[in-house]
């Protein structure tokens, strides 16, 4: 293999300065602002093409990490939902070897500094971004997200969240003066003088722990945090979505050779399903950060075995809608519609429980009962996925074994009261997709069974039309439900001053995230990068967000040298 252009960190400092102050303009405004474009076409004619090829290159074939540590037979399992085969082989190797190789690459990394550690991971995301199509293919045919969802959400709007991490981390390491003089006057005699600087000093070895929906997505804001805060990464995908991490970590490891830097510094730790070896390296004394997205048990086992790391964890909730009045009925149906079934609600901002008091709401046209309401949200998910082509690209494919047996028993009305089946759809380009519509199931606030199902997660797509008293008993469910069980997202619709007045204190006290009133095209389960805050961290879905300072200050500690 021809040996790497060497790219001076100067001028990588000068090609990405104008993003980075940008990104950190866009952080404090709160407006919109995205460095990448989010339409297919905005990367040129041939793009879609090149990264299908790209894609398909990679298949059956062992995936090559020059220089990354080895120890034998390569890693296999990942299938895709779409039908088709991937057969992609990665590289395996024992948890020494691979901590012992981040260990020997760290120390010229964290003397770097935050400017040249910004600028190269800046590089990083640019070049990631310029393959987007390729990470569209391999997200796609790793988590059954449809293209046009895997192309924003795995490509783009992922990119966005590793600029955003790059810049706060920036901001906090640089909130501090590099060196500071310090003079206290002594009235007669001479003052005191001392020469005072500042070190950003990294924590250490940062494990990042993927998820099988959304690797880039949630894996990008803690693994550009953890870099550009001047720790190496040890990179974990799930065992059914390596391949967008892989691509991640081989285009890292470039950049960093080309730099200067030890591409050891980030590594792959591949392993099969139903291995452990993330709780073997989570419990390691060399590991001193782990991001985590998953399961409650596995995240609440992080959080009370990993004590000699600082954890940060998306785990589940229950979200919630209170339907209380609007001005816009058809938009209202139609946004929730949408909600529930963009990606067979396999996202951890899809809203699960709809509180409905039982004498209805009020809509610009008068009243609508409980059951009008529950029976016109169910013809808007049938009306939006009636036709096969367009649901497959709303919904997506199945990926997890777990969401379809759920989706079967919602079908079997083990949840109760259907007010909507799912169906089977046909996928026209891939006849061996797994692709089912959302499940809307009827439920009853004072009735106990209904409560012991409808307070659970029941991640995927089925949806709970619960009906309680009154508007005041919903905004308590809905408080209740996020202190006891957490929630990443929250929404609501009134036109009442004093309902919305109560649902705002409620989700403060609750620690959610509310959106009140969405009728057209922004939905709960969607969040902008240097805008929204993904998560809080106040409730138990989640103990941080993305991203805020907190997020990045704790991935590095401050030492000061006194002259």
């Amino acid at each position: 293999m021809a040996a790497a252009t060497p790219l001076p960190v100067a001028e990588l400092i000068a090609r990405h300065q104008d993003t980075l102050d940008r990104a950190v303009a866009a952080a404090e405004s709160r407006d919109y602002w995205s460095p990448y474009p989010e339409f297919p076409k905005a990367y040129g004619e041939n793009a879609a093409a090149d990264g299908k090829a790209a894609f398909d290159a990679l298949l059956g074939q062992v995936f090559e990490l020059p220089g990354h540590p080895d120890g034998g037979e390569p890693v296999t399992g990942e299938a895709s939902p779409y039908g088709i085969e991937l057969g992609i082989g990665y590289p395996h190797a024992e948890p020494d070897a691979l901590l012992a190789a981040l260990e020997a690459a760290r120390p010229a990394w964290a003397k770097a500094g935050p400017a040249a550690r910004a600028a190269v991971c800046l590089e990083i995301l640019a070049r990631i971004n310029a393959r987007s199509h390729e990470f569209a293919q391999a997200v796609m045919h790793t988590t059954g997200q449809a293209y046009g969802m895997a192309f924003q959400a795995g490509g783009p709007h992922a990119q966005d969240r590793g600029v955003e991490a790059v810049a706060y981390a920036y901001a906090e390491q640089t909130r501090l003066p590099r060196s500071a003089q310090w003079t206290k006057p002594q009235g007669k005699r001479d003052p005191l003088v001392l020469t005072k600087e500042f070190t950003a000093v990294p924590r250490g070895t940062a494990l990042l722990i993927g998820c099988n929906t959304f690797p880039t997505w949630n894996g990008f804001p803690g693994l550009f945090a953890s870099l550009a805060t001047g720790n190496g990464v040890l990179v974990k995908p799930h065992p059914r979505a390596v391949l967008p991490l892989a691509l991640t970590v081989r285009i890292a490891r470039e950049v960093l050779a080309e730099a200067g830097f030890d591409p050891n510094l980030i590594c792959l730790a591949a392993e099969r399903e139903g291995s452990s070896i993330a709780q073997v390296l989570a419990v390691r004394p060399e590991v001193k950060l782990i991001d985590y997205t998953g399961s409650t048990g596995f995240g609440d086992w992080l959080e009370d075995n990993a004590r000699q790391a600082q954890v940060y964890t998306e785990k589940a909730g229950v979200n919630t809608v209170v339907l209380d009045s609007t001005d816009n009925y058809r938009g209202m149906l139609d946004n929730l519609a949408f909600s529930l079934s963009l990606y067979s609600g396999q996202m951890c901002t899809t809203p699960q429980n709809l509180l409905i008091p039982r004498t209805g709401i009020r809509t610009e046209d008068g009243e609508r009962s409980y059951e009008q309401v529950v029976a016109d949200l169910a013809a808007a998910v049938e009306g939006l996925l009636g036709d096969d082509a367009r649901a497959a690209a709303i919904l997506g494919a199945v990926v997890n074994p777990g969401v379809l047996q759920r989706s079967a028993a919602a079908a079997g009305g083990e949840f109760g009261e259907l007010a909507l089946a799912p169906r089977v759809v046909a996928s026209p380009e891939f006849p061996g997709a797994t692709i089912r519509t959302p499940a809307l199931v009827k439920a009853d606030a004072d009735k106990p069974d209904d409560r012991s199902r409808f307070l659970t997660e029941c991640f995927g797509p089925v949806a709970f039309a619960v009906a309680v008293e009154s508007t005041a008993a919903a905004v308590e469910l809905l408080r209740r439900t996020t202190i006891d069980h957490g929630a990443m997202t929250a929404g609501a619709y009134t036109t009442d001053a004093e309902v919305e007045s109560a649902l705002i204190e409620a989700c403060l006290d609750a620690g959610v995230s509310l959106s009140l009133n969405l009728t057209g095209g922004v939905y709960v389960n969607q969040t902008a990068a240097f805008s929204d805050l993904h998560g809080t961290g106040a409730n138990p879905a989640a103990n941080s967000a993305y991203c805020d300072a907190a997020f990045v200050a704790n991935r590095f500690r401050t030492v000061e040298i006194r002259k």
